[in-house]
């Protein structure tokens, strides 16, 4: 199993050089604002995707005037759970699964992630470097929780489809390839159909190559965006239902204009369109999941305490398909997840995350008190780092 047992930050945002062992399977992680909890759980996340979850330039990672960052973490097969319960407090400053994927989880490893300030980067897995940083995704399956999260239920369509995209490039290396060819050949569409209006003259011949070379990964995409809503759906309403802990029926959709109509004819329909606007309005770069509560639209009539439940239950939901998909459970990386779920709805899903689910989790919250008092009520073994 997946086990994160070290990790060590050289200049990591507010890390000059920490160090933290991680003995347990459930992990808390407190302290006061600003000491860095968030910090540590998104180089844990760094190590998974190569790649911070709230930053997308790793120039923002780096300390302050420093010349680089560089993050390193070993991962072991998971510990039986019969460990003693212990509390550490750590010094200021201080693709689809495989025989030989689970063989790999069954020995010690590491990884190392270096950012020069140059902007190069390299991620070494077991002290060979990737000639490519996409490899790396899906070898350590990891899914986050963070507070600004709930943008995934109130903003617009671009943040669900990033989270099909996240999920599915753990699961399938191949989509993730063709993820990448197909917004690689659409930007170069957005710019021809912007210079035709630039220049005065338009090369029909030229945008349908561009058509041609978009429509195999985008009817891929598609179709790996249909199994996985249809897979996706019935988790997420058992999970809202255990969460919600009540009667309400939530519904999901995957919207798509490919359901329709091939993609060789939605690009033909809206050609003129796409000449007027200067980019291309129709494709699978405009793909949706809608949500209904009780038969309205969830956006519009839901409470706060809803919107929460239905992000932990698609997160969930998440959770369960990367592990059914890999064969092991996945890091889960729950940030302030205390400030956001009433008491009823917070035991419901502690319950889950601590003593239905193998795999590892770390936990972060201001109040150390409160994490011992719900680690204890869920009589699981566990581990607290104090900042």
């Amino acid at each position: 199993m997946f086990f994160l047992s070290k990790i060590s930050l050289t200049q990591f945002k507010n890390y000059q050089f920490s160090t933290f062992d991680f003995t347990q399977r459930v992990i808390g992680i407190c302290g006061l604002n600003g000491k860095g909890k968030t910090n540590l759980l998104d180089a844990a996340y760094y190590c998974c995707f190569t790649k911070s979850y709230f930053t997308k330039a790793d120039g923002l990672n780096m300390q302050f005037d420093s010349d680089g960052f560089r993050i390193e973490a070993k991962i072991k097969p998971l510990p039986p759970p019969n460990f003693v319960r212990s509390l550490v407090r750590e010094p200021e400053g201080g693709t689809n699964h495989s025989e030989d994927g689970k063989e790999e989880l069954n020995k010690q490893q590491e990884i190392v992630c270096i950012f020069r300030n140059v902007g190069k980067k390299e991620v070494l897995l077991n002290g060979v470097a990737y000639t490519k940083l996409s490899e790396h995704i899906g070898k350590f399956p990891a899914v986050m929780v963070a507070p600004d999260d709930i943008s995934l239920i109130t903003d617009g369509s671009e943040e669900r489809r990033r989270f099909m995209d996240t999920v599915l490039s753990q699961m399938d290396a191949g989509y993730l390839q063709q993820l990448v060819i197909y917004n690689k050949v659409l930007q170069q569409r957005n710019s021809l159909l912007k210079s035709f209006a630039e220049q005065g003259k338009t090369d029909w011949q030229l945008l349908e190559v561009l058509d041609e070379q978009l429509i195999g990964p985008g009817e891929f995409i598609f179709a790996k965006r249909k199994a996985f809503t249809e897979a996706l759906i019935p988790l997420v309403q058992e999970f809202y239902s255990r969460i919600a802990d009540n009667n309400e029926t939530i519904t999901l959709q995957y919207d798509s204009r490919l359901h329709d109509s091939s993609f060789y004819d939605l690009l033909n329909n809206y050609r003129q369109k796409d000449f007027a606007a200067q980019r291309s309005n129709a494709g699978i770069h405009k793909d949706d999941i809608l949500f209904q509560l009780n038969g309205q639209v969830f956006k519009t009539t839901a409470s706060q305490g809803q919107r929460k439940s239905l992000l932990f239950a698609l997160k969930l939901a998440e959770f369960e398909l990367l592990k059914e998909n890999k064969g092991f459970a996945p890091l889960l990386l729950l940030d302030d997840v205390f400030e956001k779920l009433d008491d009823n709805r917070m035991h419901q899903l502690l319950h889950w995350v601590c003593n239905e689910n193998s795999g590892q989790v770390l936990i972060t919250d201001t109040h150390k008190e409160r994490l011992q008092e719900a680690f204890e009520k869920l009589n699981t073994d566990y581990q607290v780092i104090e900042l």
